[in-house]
């Protein structure tokens, strides 16, 4: 039997009175909040081991920590929102946020800060969420600059990220940005719960609890071996066997979800043209936006006496990020006014292009700050055009009561092209290095072979896009 979905009429949805400004800003600012957990400790990562007494190696879990259990809570949240209620779900989220700050705030020892930042991983769900309530409950004519605000807020919250904790950590305790976090994520709360409206559409049957625990554990498998490989080595027996565990239990996985009556997530609906191909687009957008965010900062950092680096301060490089961030959030109401012209696929390639474009930018423009502003600012326009344009492909493909479940597989899409790209770029960092003062860092070439790498999986992602249906086929 198939399950029972409740929704709202299309006409009464389009003339049902909302506070549609309210709801999108509300939203955007909970995505921009939850993304900001994904960057808030970058700043602290050289001063962890002395701050919590444990080992580089081992402080390295406070930012692994966040990265998995988001990969894990996104599919798991996404289906829980399409069949209980996405605002409740949305409020969970949030409320874990709040604990896993508190957490943070607390820590004295590494255990504590790993469960803290454990927890706010688990509100990675908020973005695809919001995305999400605002099919459900936004006038037709709000919801293409709203879900492109929405989704760009991923990366607007890990550029702002950067620059406002420096800030906070140059200026108090560590302890204090995490506070900051807590009382900026019971805001979020409280808004939600005073002008958001709960999702009219639900549907019915009982939850996929064996393929929530396999889809789990293969994702942890995968993550931990794609973000720990460089250190163990890629050779390793941990690696090589968490690889294989990865690949056996999503097969097993895969096999139980097409069988069940009530999938964690719908392979057959992601199997369409359209969304295949949007969650493949989104793993290489995931990819070059990360690979800036890795290049710049060290290249920002490195010694002078390296002839390519610049040696700023932490802030200064939180500075110079920073407009990337706000270049996205720009771009929202352009992609979905380009979207609404021509279609969210030329909205995708066009963004493919101005990053491809950026990154070619980038390998020549690296001797100065202003430079790296404007080849970040040119990626970030470009991303921001991307990522306004997936949640537009994924719900013109997918059933409303798929709604959430849809936009969370496509969140994770580009949260596994970041590790992805986290990973390359380490190896290619780490074996690419001049000698300054007894250390070895990256090299001009490393860096510049990233970049290039980076151009490359953008150009990918315009092949990948040319082959989604025509905008009246789709």
């Amino acid at each position: 039997m198939s399950p029972t979905v409740t929704a709202q009429p299309a006409d009464e949805k389009a003339t049902a009175p909302a506070p549609s400004q309210a709801v999108v800003m509300v939203l955007a600012f909970s995505g921009i909040l939850v993304s900001l957990m994904q960057t808030l400790v970058v700043p602290l990562v050289p001063t962890l081991p002395a701050l919590l007494g444990a080992s580089p190696a081992d402080t390295a879990w406070a930012i692994t920590a966040t990265l998995l259990a988001g990969a894990v809570a996104t599919p798991t949240v996404g289906r829980l929102g399409d069949m209980y209620g996405k605002r409740r779900m949305l409020l969970l989220s949030i409320g874990l946020q709040i604990t896993g700050s508190v957490f943070c705030a607390l820590a004295g020892s590494l255990p504590t800060m790993v469960i803290g930042r454990t927890l706010q991983g688990l509100a990675a769900g908020v973005i695809p969420l919001g995305i999400s309530i605002m099919r459900d409950v936004l006038p037709r004519e709000r919801l293409g600059s709203g879900t492109a605000l929405m989704s760009g807020s991923l990366g607007v919250g890990g550029a702002l990220g950067l620059p406002a904790s420096a800030f906070l950590i140059e200026r108090a305790d560590w302890h204090v940005m995490f506070w900051v976090a807590a009382g900026l994520g019971l805001a979020a709360g409280v808004l939600i719960t005073t002008l958001v409206p709960e999702s009219p559409v639900r549907v019915g049957g009982r939850f996929d609890l064996p393929g929530a625990v396999g889809l789990s554990v293969a994702l942890l498998c995968l993550l931990l071996a794609i973000s720990k490989g460089a250190d163990w080595g890629w050779t390793s027996g941990s690696t090589l066997g968490l690889f294989a565990v990865a690949v056996v239990v999503l097969a097993l996985w895969g096999r139980w979800e097409l069988r069940t009556g009530n999938p964690l997530v719908n392979l057959r609906t992601t199997a369409r043209r359209q969304v295949l191909l949007t969650n493949i687009a989104s793993v290489v957008f995931g990819f070059a936006m990360f690979s800036m965010s890795l290049v710049v900062p060290q290249l920002l950092q490195a010694p002078e006496a390296t002839g390519h680096g610049l040696g700023q301060t932490i802030l200064v490089t939180g500075l110079v990020m920073a407009p990337n961030g706000l270049i996205m959030m720009a771009m929202s109401p352009v992609s979905a006014r380009i979207s609404a012209l021509a279609g969210p696929k030329v909205t995708l390639m066009t963004g493919a292009v101005v990053v491809a474009c950026g990154y070619g930018l980038g390998t020549v423009l690296m001797g100065e700050i202003w430079q790296l502003m404007i080849f970040t600012c040119v990626v970030g326009a470009g991303i921001g055009l991307a990522y306004g344009a997936m949640p537009a492909l994924v719900m013109a493909a997918v059933p409303v009561s798929e709604t959430a479940s849809a936009n969370s597989l496509n969140t994770l899409m580009r949260s596994f092209g970041t590790s992805t790209s986290s990973a390359i770029t380490g190896v290619v960092l780490a074996s690419m290095t001049v000698s300054v003062g007894g250390a070895a860092v990256p090299s001009e070439g490393g860096f510049r072979l990233v970049l290039a790498v980076g151009a490359f999986a953008a150009i990918a992602a315009l092949c990948v896009a040319a082959f989604l249906p025509k905008r009246n086929d789709a």
